[in-house]
């Protein structure tokens, strides 16, 4: 941590030195979300070298070097989510969530390896959206909703497909493994 806060003195101070430091620290993990809501390592690039520009560019907007790591990974997602919305056509429908024959009870249930970048990989794109935000971004469907410009009802029917989705993925694994064995 004694690292992090002389780093991020002297990238507030414009050092290179300070902002090559912060983004060695970061870069990989940063990648890791951006491309958890791109889906493609190519664009999760992209918009990690466009974050750390916006961060060394509006530092000074980020006051405790306590907080610079929520401060960039909140600038990620924010940019994973334009890029999205610039780039790809998502269609979300908007269904009741009590039609959705699911429950969270059972969900998870008998995961032995899971292999999160394969589901990530698979997901469908609206479906992988509204489940970042909601269980790694913790955001509630209101905020959810008003992020990406669709009803609440929208965003709850989403989370429960792609949870649905998950369970079937994985039932679907263990199968296999079970086939093959």
């Amino acid at each position: 941590m004694k690292h992090l806060e002389e780093n991020f003195k002297l990238a507030k101070k414009q050092d290179r030195k300070g902002q090559k430091a912060l983004y060695e620290m970061f870069s990989a993990k940063m990648l890791a979300i951006a491309n958890s809501y791109v889906n493609n390592i190519h664009d999760a690039e992209d918009i990690v070298i466009n974050s750390f520009f916006t961060c060394f560019s509006k530092i000074e907007e980020c006051r405790e070097w306590r907080s610079f790591p929520f401060w960039l990974r909140k600038i990620v997602v924010n940019n994973s989510i334009n890029f999205i919305r610039k780039n790809k056509n998502i269609l979300y429908s908007d269904i009741d969530v009590n039609t959705i024959e699911y429950t969270d009870e059972n969900w998870g249930e008998e995961i032995e390896e899971v292999n999160i970048s394969e589901i990530f990989s698979k997901m469908p794109d609206g479906y992988r959206l509204i489940f970042n935000l909601y269980v790694f971004e913790e955001k509630k469907h209101h905020e959810i909703a008003e992020i990406l410009n669709i009803s609440e009802g929208t965003s709850k029917s989403q989370l429960s497909k792609s949870k649905k989705w998950i369970t079937d993925f994985l039932k679907q694994k263990k199968d296999e493994k079970q086939y093959v064995k």
